[in-house]
């Protein structure tokens, strides 16, 4: 998929641990770590708009559109 969650950076340079994060967003911890990871397939505006409330940041910071091959490159480097 071409678009690329950024969460776990953006978590790190917070210093928002997972678990806090899912309690404020109000998901469970396991959904959290799937969007952090890219096993997510899709995220509800409800909740976007709660990460970047929390975090501080813009839509634009959490979610990335990467064209072409360069998209099967970042997907797997998120898996890993």
């Amino acid at each position: 998929m071409p678009i690329v969650l950024h969460l776990d950076r953006i978590m790190k340079e917070r210093g928002m641990p997972l678990s806090e994060l899912a309690d404020h967003v109000g998901i469970t911890a396991v959904n959290l770590s799937r969007m952090k990871t890219g096993k997510v397939r899709s995220i509800r505006f409800s909740t976007l708009d709660s990460l970047c409330s929390i975090l501080k940041c813009q839509p634009g910071d959490l979610i990335e559109y990467v064209n072409g091959e360069a998209d099967e490159h970042t997907n797997r480097a998120h898996r890993n």
